[in-house]
């Protein structure tokens, strides 16, 4: 094949491409890492493409690289490799003359069918690998996140070390580890020249036994306290680890006296964590705290709004609260589910719904299930039609308040062993004659209203056993 022109089918092709990769890898990570992509041609079977720095060269290389050229093959049988060059202006050079990274030429790496050759690695041999889908542009804020993704971004923005350390901290699926991967992104992205290190407190301590052993402590300091930016996760297993604390403490000194930044992770607050010796657990604290809190209906329902944007999947509102008021404790868990019932929409046909989603995800949902209360049945109905806990008690009349308390006593009826007097007493002290009529006017109504049906029977899955 001969080398095609730029605005021939080849570019064609390209554009085919991108559309292709925009639709499997949402609109964020193809504004971020596709779209920047230049196309320079096809030749002999190699496509050759062209990104503005090593950086991004090594992302592309990693993360599309591969799928790319299966696209590609799909468009144009004869493409077999995929050439992606560092194109940069060459007209920046240091004081002494010499060229700078900037000024040196184009180099290619190949990925296809052959090995690849040529460039830098920047990854870092003590780093673990970065999840390419923890970036800040994934990362759903809301209230309970916003204080700890703001310093997040902070310390990921700026060129010296602020808030040394920051710390984070919560519960399992509320973000930590997103967070830690997109500043170790984004420090790569802004400045690929500053050296970061990223990894769990676990290979921490593996990495300095293992040198104890080999009698060889001194390459261990030298390889940590030379980071720019040291980030480690899950720091709760060096506790009662003794001798890795200490090292721990005298690396977290070294590369603060250099200004060096240093973010960690845990399960729980420095003051919280058991078998941390003083001078560690200060240390932990003297720079800025972030935590995590559990999460909010609302934030769900914006994770689960960008994770079917991300699937390019229809997800009707009414699963989307359904699972959002079903899986309150792990954002992954929560992901998790729109994955099953997006991938059996894929591979089985039909389209998600409530139904499907009751039934495909029986398992997950058991495990999350609790003992119903009329407190929870109140505050759910409260919730869902945006009036106050206070309404569910109080004489108001008006159809808003009444309506929805009517609901909820048909709730308690149908999902807790309570009694009709219990029932009456729980919503103001009205009699039972009161909470029989709310169940059959709820039971007529759901007989004549399709949507109000669907309500109350969303209401019930979220609530039921």
């Amino acid at each position: 094949m001969k080398r095609e022109e730029v605005g021939s089918t080849g570019h064609a092709e390209w554009h085919r491409v991108k559309l292709r990769l925009k639709h499997e890898f949402g609109e964020s990570a193809y504004k971020s890492w596709v779209n920047p992509i230049e196309f320079s041609g096809v030749d002999g079977g190699a496509v050759n493409l062209k990104v503005s720095t090593r950086f991004m060269r090594d992302w592309v290389l990693t993360h599309y690289a591969d799928r790319i050229r299966a696209l590609w093959s799909g468009e144009n049988p004869d493409v077999r490799r995929v050439l992606v060059d560092v194109d940069v202006p060459s007209e920046v050079k240091p004081c002494g003359g010499e060229p700078s990274e900037k000024s040196v030429p184009a180099q290619h790496v190949l990925v296809g069918n052959t090995n690849a050759a040529g460039g830098d690695v920047l990854a870092d041999s003590l780093s673990a690998p970065l999840d390419a889908r923890y970036t800040f542009d994934n990362f759903v804020v809301g209230k309970p996140n916003e204080f700890a993704y703001a310093a997040a971004q902070r310390v990921a923005d700026s060129n010296q070390a602020s808030f040394n350390p920051l710390f984070l901290y919560g519960g399992v699926g509320l973000g930590k580890t997103h967070l830690m991967h997109a500043i170790a992104w984004q420090i790569r992205l802004r400045s690929p020249q500053r050296r970061v290190v990223y990894l769990s407190a676990e290979k921490f301590m593996y990495s300095f036994v293992r040198a104890l052993r080999s009698h060889d402590t001194v390459s261990f300091k030298e390889q940590f306290r030379s980071a720019d930016v040291l980030m480690i996760d899950d720091v709760q297993f060096i506790s009662g680890k003794n001798s890795t604390q200490e090292e721990f403490f005298h690396t977290f000194n070294a590369l603060v006296d250099q200004g060096r930044q240093i973010v960690l992770s845990a399960d729980k607050s420095p003051s919280d964590l058991e078998e941390i010796g003083d001078r560690l657990r200060s240390r932990l604290s003297s720079g800025l705290v972030a935590d995590l809190h559990p999460t909010t209906f609302e934030l769900r329902l914006g994770i689960l709004d960008a994770k079917a944007e991300q699937l390019a999947v229809a997800v009707p509102q009414k699963v989307k609260e359904f699972l959002a008021h079903r899986i309150t404790s792990n954002v992954r868990e929560l992901e998790g589910a729109l994955i099953r019932l997006s991938a059996n929409v894929q591979l089985v046909g039909g389209t998600i719904s409530l139904e499907l989603a009751h039934t495909l995800l029986h398992d997950l949902l058991r495990a999350h299930d609790r003992r119903v209360t009329m407190d929870e049945i109140q505050k759910r109905v409260v919730e869902h039609f945006q009036i106050r806990l206070s309404d569910m008690s109080s004489a108001r009349r008006s159809r808003t308040v009444a309506r929805p308390r009517q609901i909820a006593m048909y709730l308690s009826k149908q999902l807790t062993s309570r009694s009709l007097p219990e029932i009456g007493r729980a919503f103001g002290g009205r009699d039972h004659t009161t909470v029989i009529h709310a169940v059959r006017k709820v039971e007529e109504l759901m007989k004549g209203d399709v949507a109000f049906a669907e309500d109350v029977d969303l209401l019930t899955r979220m609530l039921e056993n």
